[in-house]
């Protein structure tokens, strides 16, 4: 029987290429009690290793010490022969030519046999080594299910047998070797019988799609939900090298951030849709997660650039004496409220847009407006509405290094984990940049895009 061990590492795995990378659903305003983030479609593509001595494990695992005792004299026609075999050292896999394994296992022999008539024998016995080989085919169904095909490859000699009954050498060889064939043809149906249950993964494909169907809390404080749905599965064609097997594995999921209460599970299914084969897959994925901007902290921003500052306007001067940002629409609105020049509300408004230069979300295609009960301030405005535009314009921004340098590290340090004993992730972040800029009722939320790569190694299988 599989151990408890082996069956939650495969569960897990489909569950990990698929939340390895979650979207991140940042810190927002505690007002953001009910807004949902956009649902996004994300692509990852990883490549799979499996070492030939996990595979071995599995083979050793199902074939005992003692693997075959014949202890009459007088079965197979009185034969007078009697015979034990063990292994000697583990079973040992290597690739073969032809994307298939050779098997190899080490034997020790022991035989004694008698010669005589009338049932008066002499017995002589002797020790001698053996190995004794196959080759499987492994392939992987698009149901996953693991198929085998182990046929018998022989004998290689380490010692050929012989009786040494003084002037009478009587060699073994055929006696032992017709035993032996009978025992491979059962090792063949042992192998494939134990590799097909062992490596089975298609019941853990349905255990992973229904626990992708449960949220996932990812930010206690702001009451924040992730769930991931995997939607379908790619597989490159299995790789045979001389001590792995390789693969690739793309799934593509829709990742969704919930704030304010546990989103509905998806309703589990029974059986894990087919996956599709295909030639290969890029050793980078894409895949997009979202950070979340407050409006307290754009206002924050905005204040501490702009509080108190002082504009130079024919000889008198304007004063920045408040300012908040908010959302109107697709647009950002910065109010500010100023005095000295003039007095009154200004209002800039712009769409908010990622500057890859300056590291920045700053405002575009600005708008200007000016509110005051002074009518000679309105037809003077036009100079200080160039000013305060062009300041806004040139520095005013949400600066996004440290959210990208945030992203790029929660990210890397996903990557780079072995989530659980025998499932090792190592990973790397190439690029990682906003693309859209989004806003919602409580904040600018700002979609990063993240080019990667994710290598899966499974060990103690």
């Amino acid at each position: 029987m599989m151990s408890h061990l082996t069956q939650m590492k495969l569960m897990t795995i489909l569950m990990l290429l698929a939340v390895a990378v979650p979207v991140s659903g940042q810190t927002v305003d505690n007002q953001a009690a009910s807004y949902n983030f956009p649902k996004l479609k994300s692509g990852i593509a990883m490549p799979v290793e499996i070492p030939l001595p996990e595979i071995s494990n599995i083979i050793n695992a199902s074939v005992k010490e003692l693997i075959y005792e014949d202890d009459s004299y007088t079965d197979n026609d009185n034969d007078q022969f009697k015979v034990k075999v063990w292994k000697t050292r583990p079973i040992r896999l290597v690739s073969g030519t032809q994307q298939n394994l050779l098997i190899e296992v080490p034997l020790k022999i022991w035989a004694e046999k008698g010669i005589g008539t009338l049932g008066l024998y002499t017995y002589q016995h002797t020790t001698f080594e053996t190995v004794m080989s196959f080759s499987t085919t492994i392939s992987l169904k698009n149901n996953w299910t693991i198929t085998t095909a182990t046929e018998p490859n022989g004998f290689r000699w380490v010692t050929k047998p012989t009786l040494d009954f003084g002037r009478i050498q009587i060699p073994i060889t055929p006696i032992v070797e017709k035993n032996m064939k009978e025992q491979q043809e059962k090792f063949s149906k042992t192998i494939d019988r134990q590799i097909a249950t062992q490596l089975n993964f298609s019941q853990y494909a349905a255990m992973a799609w229904n626990a992708l169907s449960q949220p996932f809390l990812i930010s206690e404080e702001y009451d924040t939900w992730l769930k991931v749905s995997p939607v379908s599965t790619k597989l490159t064609p299995l790789k045979f090298y001389k001590d792995r097997i390789d693969t690739s594995i793309g799934i593509d999921v829709y990742s969704e951030t919930f704030t304010g209460s546990r989103p509905t599970a998806s309703e589990p299914v029974k059986t894990v849709p087919d996956f599709t084969f295909v030639p290969a897959l890029a050793d980078r994925f894409r895949i997009q997660t979202t950070t979340n901007i407050p409006f307290t902290e754009a206002t924050r921003i905005a204040q501490n650039m702009f509080l108190d500052k002082e504009f130079e306007i024919q000889g008198s001067a304007a004063k920045i004496k408040d300012i908040r940002v908010y959302g109107v629409a697709d647009r950002v609105m910065m109010e500010a409220q100023t005095e000295g020049y003039v007095n009154g509300k200004v209002f800039i408004s712009g769409i908010p847009v990622y500057d890859e230069g300056k590291k920045k979300i700053i405002l575009s295609e600005t708008k200007f407006n000016l509110r005051t009960t002074n009518i000679l301030q309105k037809t003077a405005s036009l100079l200080f509405r160039k000013k305060i535009v062009k300041m806004i314009e040139e520095e005013y921004g949400i600066p996004t290094q440290d959210i990208e340098e945030t992203s790029r590290k929660s990210i890397e340090e996903a990557l780079n984990k072995e989530y659980y004993k025998g499932i090792k992730m190592s990973g790397k972040v190439f690029s990682l940049k906003p693309s859209q800029i989004l806003l919602n009722p409580y904040g600018i939320t700002a979609v990063i895009d993240t080019d990667a790569n994710l290598h899966l190694l499974l060990s103690e299988i």
